[in-house]
């Protein structure tokens, strides 16, 4: 099947081997897209269209890395979806075999690329096979929605998660570093339909979440709240944060420092890096008949010096 593309077709059908010259016109050299500091790795090089959809996967539709698959009649498959499409070719559907396409192996291993979240903010250019670790790592990269009530995959930088969590999950947002956030809860007993509860910070410059929730460890019903900073981990480690709990004469305290949001509030979660009040001790905390959770977690947040 032709692609209408004549770098695509010439390459997937002489896989193994690639004429420089033919090489060189797949790169396409441009004015520096920004003005790029001196420690930018690479000069700026735009790639052209034609060699960026030759190196996309024609079935998850992400930039292939080695071993690049390809057919007897030269289509090319990533080595993720090539068990997914049950070893035939997802465009002539001929068996895949285990041919490579060294050709376009080596085109790649050519290329220098600008990171996916150039439009972030930022500007560094990176060798083909090196631009996916840089990426995993970039500082500009976008941060998921910390918002645990829901499955939300609303992603962007700080500033747009903040109105997000305001305007689509009507999160309370509170200024200052001292909070008293109050849970309560009708029937205790039923543990595993516990609400999730978010509630903003902002001080310091900064925006924090703090959770608190209900979960099972194990057999045992728990109460745990933690906070997390909106931010990237090495400017998380700037804050400390403390948390108490208590009633009927007895108190609990929780120091700690906040967890970046790029780590999940799951994975947060089940660390049990925060406070774990045990289902026992939150109905005494509670007082009453203790058929009723009624619990007040004070707490503040300060800059280390």
């Amino acid at each position: 099947m032709s692609t209408g593309n004549c770098y695509y077709d010439d390459l997937r059908n002489k896989p193994e081997v690639i004429d420089p010259a033919q090489e060189e016109e797949l790169l396409k050299v441009s004015e520096p897209m920004c003005d790029a500091p001196q420690n930018t790795l690479k000069s700026n090089v735009t790639v052209s269209s034609s060699v960026r959809e030759l190196l996309e996967c024609p079935v998850c539709l992400n930039a292939m890395y080695p071993p690049i698959h390809q057919c007897s009649n030269g289509h090319t498959i990533c080595s993720g979806c090539k068990p997914r499409v049950q070893n035939r070719c997802p465009t002539c559907r001929h068996e895949l075999g285990n041919i490579r396409c060294l050709a376009l192996e080596k085109v790649a291993a050519s290329l220098d690329l600008p990171c996916k979240y150039q439009s972030f903010g930022c500007i560094g250019i990176y060798p083909y096979y090196s631009k996916l670790k840089h990426e995993s790592q970039c500082s500009f990269r976008p941060y998921n929605c910390p918002y645990a009530g829901s499955e939300c995959t609303v992603i962007g930088d700080i500033p747009y998660l903040v109105t997000h969590l305001k305007d689509d999950h009507k999160v309370d947002m509170h200024n200052g570093s001292t909070f008293n956030h109050r849970y309560v809860k009708s029937n205790p007993h039923e543990v595993e339909n516990a609400t999730w509860m978010l509630t903003v910070f902002s001080c310091f410059g900064q925006y924090f979440c703090l959770h608190f929730e209900a979960f099972q460890h194990g057999m045992a019903p728990v109460y745990i709240a933690f906070l997390r900073f909106m931010g990237d981990d090495n400017e998380a480690k700037n804050y400390s944060y403390s948390l108490e709990v208590g009633g009927n004469g007895r108190k609990m305290i929780w120091q700690g420092i906040p967890r970046s949001i790029r780590d999940s509030h799951r994975k947060v979660r089940d660390s049990f890096d925060g406070l774990i009040i045990q289902r026992n001790m939150a109905l005494f905390f509670s007082g009453g008949d203790r058929k009723e959770l009624k619990l007040r977690v004070t707490g503040r947040i300060w800059k280390e010096q």
